[in-house]
């Protein structure tokens, strides 16, 4: 089971990730949206939607520090592990109760409005359970070891993420870590799996073209604004 788990399962979930980008790109451009429901309510959205995105980018950038930047390197600017532990559980906390509070209220915009609910798919709901889960399930695992400098993560998840990209996964160190936190890696590769095949393919859509693309130039359809400039009243400038 713990080869299984930590030896196969992220391999699983990265194949999976990349074949469905493939796929959506390949067969289903059209598809690869947000499939917005703002036209239907907006009110709710523009509140829920940014409140869940900012959290979610907290969430992600803590989580790439935590899992890929060595022990080593903050002490070596002078981050002591108290001061990594204090920062990873309010900082962390934070990130995950805003994030909590924009996907409850996402949820229950698409409940209690209509033509929202009427909108959302079978793969919506399966997202957005195993998107509350993971991000739950890490916030319960680490104020659950809160006490002290907590959980040192980075002794064990940390190397065992890294060593995934060695294609070595060291299984063993995974073994001793606490069972929330084993869960909540569990559900999380799960998730990443999900991604490419719900509405989070989105996240790969960065605009990059607009900072290259040429201008474009809008031009009034109105009769009275096409072919030369209507001279205007009073005095003008002229060119004598």
């Amino acid at each position: 089971m713990t080869t299984l788990l930590w030896g196969a399962l992220p391999y699983v979930a990265f194949a999976l990730l990349v074949a469905g980008l493939v796929w959506r790109h390949r067969y289903d451009r059209f598809g690869w949206t947000t499939r917005s429901s703002q036209i239907y309510e907006s009110k709710l959205l523009n509140i829920a939607s940014p409140v869940f995105h900012y959290g979610i980018l907290f969430v992600l950038a803590g989580h790439l520090v935590g899992l890929f930047v060595p022990e080593s390197w903050t002490r070596a600017v002078g981050v002591s592990e108290h001061t990594y532990h204090l920062f990873s559980l309010y900082g962390g906390t934070a990130a995950g109760v805003l994030t909590v509070a924009g996907i409850l209220t996402l949820v229950y915009r698409r409940r209690t409005n209509s033509p929202v609910f009427r909108a959302t798919t079978a793969n919506d709901k399966v997202m957005y359970v195993f998107l509350l889960a993971a991000i739950v399930l890490g916030m319960v695992a680490k104020l659950g070891h809160a006490s002290g400098d907590g959980y040192n993560y980075r002794d064990t998840i940390g190397p065992w993420a890294r060593s995934l990209f060695t294609l070595q996964p060291k299984t063993e160190l995974m073994e001793g870590a606490p069972l929330l936190y084993r869960i909540h890696a569990v559900v999380g590769m799960v998730l990443i799996a999900l991604v490419p095949y719900t509405r989070l393919v989105h996240m790969f859509s960065a605009p990059v073209q607009y900072l290259v693309r040429p201008y474009v130039v809008y031009r009034s359809r109105d009769p009275k604004q096409l072919g030369p400039r209507a001279a205007r009243r009073g005095w003008e400038k002229t060119d004598v």
